[in-house]
């Protein structure tokens, strides 16, 4: 779908929006609930004193803790949400940085907890835990805490981490307001020289179009876009990094990775696997690079050529299609999970999918206990649409079985099987779509989408990994960092993963750092990849192994936070603190490099 203009929030429909009413009726309801936890902090901030006294005085907290928490979750996800979809609403605005601020003011009051558990220790916890069973629940979360004890650090110094984590944490909100409210593209040009708006909501679609002409001006003037505000991009990503080199400093930590996977227990060589083996198989990306160019007919190619479409017929996919695709897809797990989906991405609206000026970039599922899952995305009616669409109803029902089968306490879930859950709907809908769409122009674009896919998880993801390690080494070391530097890291790094197979533009490719928010979120990308390595395992298993299998899925999707994420995963059927897996996955694109190069002899034999 292509538009030379991008809608105003106002314009759209609303079967094209979600349903926020699923979180408060009005915005009054949501006024009073600000007014109850602004009332409740002072009475749970008295518990400081007392906790530590009794199993009944830990109980009567936790009790109205988990309430009051409750109920400032949904204040934050109401907040939130609006300004994700339209960055120049001023009021959405407003009222997402009023939520934020309620919501440290009530981490701060009860920041104590922690040191308190601590300090009432292992013997008395464990056995309050058998004597008190409003208690009893609480015991894997105490455990937990226990393992992690050497990097809590006293009432005090939690009360200031949570009270600073709002203005260390500004650096993410101003790179979203810069990149997604204040920033302005240049339009891009088709072949007959007519100008189409580019923005973050349509950028993707305009990278995939026929023109060539468009794609090449919509990426040289989307990325000398962030160029234009390389030094004010480049200040705000040192301060999140600042902010990761700091908290990893207060709580004990050797570095930024290891403050990042320490909580879960990943180890460090989880990390390092992962660039070893995505570097030992570059040489599958260069062939690839060297298909493309050949089966486009292109003298040379150019990163803007990348997700080229392959086909003059691409599909043309409708919103309901999709769903009933990707209900398709997931047939195997289930009638309860693929009701439970197709109820959510239609008449419960959980998807918020119009195309509309000032949406913010990518896509993103979110939620809280009190709530069905969100979804925000552009949908453009591709088969790369469809994609992510899939990837987000992943993640949503992922938190919907967490939710509806774990405690308060343990139903958050680490970013680390996050993206296996993600990843497992995108190759599931994928295998069916390969097994049941047999036009050979739906087949080369299903090979064109798996690539895409597989370049935006296993090819840009793991080299900004290598980044954001590298910059975070630098700041940890007191080393200088500003916008040439890490234009420059990037540039290298991207320079060896394109090998001589692609044309070369080093500030428009270096830029890529300010590209992504990810960035602003401690060592999250580097999952992606590791996600789509579990995932491909996961799928393996459930299409051959039976009910089991599937049983077995189910109970990773509901294990919350109960588990540590490489357990949740073994107990699911795969082992990722090796390589093994991400190597099978770098195996399976090669399979796909091959099939595509089937495609370009063919094209060649009939040319």
């Amino acid at each position: 779908m292509q538009q030379s203009n991008l809608k105003n929030r106002s314009e759209v429909n609303i079967e094209e929006t979600w349903n926020l009413e699923n979180i408060f009726s009005t915005p009054n309801d949501w006024e009073n609930a600000i007014k109850v936890v602004e009332e409740t902090i002072p009475v749970l901030k008295k518990y400081e004193n007392t906790v530590e006294q009794s199993a009944e005085n830990l109980a009567s907290f936790f009790e109205l803790w988990q309430k009051t928490q409750r109920l400032a979750d949904r204040i934050l996800m109401y907040g939130m949400l609006p300004s994700s979809v339209d960055t120049s609403d001023q009021e959405a605005l407003a009222k997402a940085g009023q939520a934020r601020g309620l919501y440290a003011k009530l981490q701060a009051a009860t920041a104590f907890l922690e040191p308190k558990l601590l300090d009432i220790g292992e013997t008395q916890l464990m056995d309050w835990c058998e004597t008190n069973p409003e208690l009893a629940i609480y015991k894997q979360y105490f455990q937990q805490l226990l393992e992690t004890r050497i990097h809590i650090r006293s009432a005090e110094v939690e009360e200031v981490l949570a009270l600073v984590g709002e203005p260390i944490g500004a650096s993410s909100l101003i790179y979203n307001a810069l990149t997604n409210a204040d920033l302005k593209f240049k339009a891009a040009k088709n072949a007959q020289n007519e100008s189409i708006e580019v923005g973050q909501s349509n950028i993707g679609a305009l990278l995939t179009n026929q023109d060539r002409t468009i794609r090449q001006s919509a990426w040289e003037n989307y990325a000398d876009g962030y160029l234009g505000m390389k030094n004010t991009l480049a200040a705000t990503q040192t301060g999140g990094i600042q902010k990761d080199v700091f908290r990893m400093r207060v709580r004990g930590y050797e570095s930024s990775l290891q403050a990042s996977l320490e909580p879960n227990k990943v180890p460090e060589e989880v990390f390092h696997n992962l660039v070893k083996v995505f570097r030992k198989n570059l040489p599958t990306w260069h062939k690839y690079w060297r298909l493309r160019r050949e089966y486009l007919g292109y003298e040379k190619l150019q990163v803007y050529d990348i997700k080229a479409p392959l086909s003059q017929n691409s599909p043309h996919i409708p919103y309901e299609q999709a769903i009933d695709w990707i209900c398709g897809g997931m047939a195997p797990l289930g009638e309860e999970y693929v009701s439970i989906l197709r109820n959510g991405a239609t008449k419960d609206r959980w998807i918020d999918r119009a195309v509309n000026k000032g949406k913010r970039q990518g896509a993103f599922s979110a939620g809280v206990y009190d709530s069905n899952p969100f979804i925000m995305m552009s949908y453009t009616e591709d088969v790369f649409s469809l994609s992510t669409l899939a990837h987000e109803l992943g993640h949503s029902m992922h938190s919907y079985y967490t939710k509806v089968n774990q405690p308060y306490i343990y139903s958050n879930y680490s970013l680390f099987v996050a993206e296996v859950a993600s990843n497992f709907n995108q190759a599931m809908v994928r295998k069916h779509l390969f097994d049941s769409q047999k036009d050979p122009a739906f087949q080369l674009a299903l090979i064109e989408e798996t690539m895409s896919n597989f370049h935006r998880y296993f090819f840009i993801m793991p080299t900004l990994a290598r980044w954001e390690l590298a910059v975070h080494e630098r700041v940890e070391k007191g080393q200088p960092l500003n916008a040439d530097i890490m234009t420059k890291i990037c540039a290298d790094f991207f320079r060896e993963g394109y090998g001589d197979e692609v044309e070369f533009d080093q500030d428009r490719i270096g830029i890529t750092w300010a590209q992504f928010g990810h960035m602003y979120m401690n060592f999250y990308v580097y999952q992606y990849a590791t996600g789509i390595s579990g995932a491909h395992a996961l799928v393996d298993r459930v299409l051959s192994g039976g009910a089991d299998a599937v049983s077995d899925y189910l109970g990773f999707l509901s294990a919350g936070s109960f588990k540590y994420p490489l357990d949740a995963l073994r107990d699911a059927g795969v082992d990722l603190l090796h390589p093994e897996p991400v190597q099978k996955a770098f195996d399976f694109m090669a399979d796909v490099v091959d099939r595509f190069e089937g495609e370009v002899k063919k094209k060649k034999t009939t040319n």
